[in-house]
């Protein structure tokens, strides 16, 4: 049975973009994830150890977009979706990152700008 882990709108506060002021400033960035997994196990045996923890998926999110700037939301989203992929082995099957940046260097109105980033295991 494939079911879907997602972790809406974590907050978290960084140094990424191309201007000179973001990387010395930084601003919040706003991360969704969807993992999708192989749950058969888990639903079988109820144990955290045979699924993906939500909890350390959202701390490695917030640390690697806290401590790891980049200029580009398309270098973040990718990195955050290869990496989770990883760290979600061997349930994750695919992982899809949405990376909101709602303060970015725009002089109109607007809610978010955002990159989105998919990624899936080959097997």
């Amino acid at each position: 049975m494939t079911q879907k882990i997602q972790i809406k709108g974590l907050r978290v506060y960084g140094y990424h973009g191309v201007q000179e002021h973001e990387r010395v400033d930084g601003q919040y960035f706003i991360v969704d994830a969807s993992i999708s997994i192989d749950a058969d196990r888990a639903t079988a045996t109820d144990d955290v150890a045979n699924t993906v923890s939500y909890a350390e998926i959202a701390h490695l999110i917030s640390e690697n977009v806290r401590n790891n700037p980049v200029n580009l939301l398309e270098t973040l989203s990718r990195r955050l979706a290869d990496e989770i992929l990883f760290a979600a082995s061997p349930w994750a099957k695919k992982v899809k990152i949405t990376v909101s940046k709602p303060d970015a260097p725009i002089d109109l109105y607007f809610d978010t700008v955002a990159v989105t980033a998919k990624a899936k295991r080959q097997n």
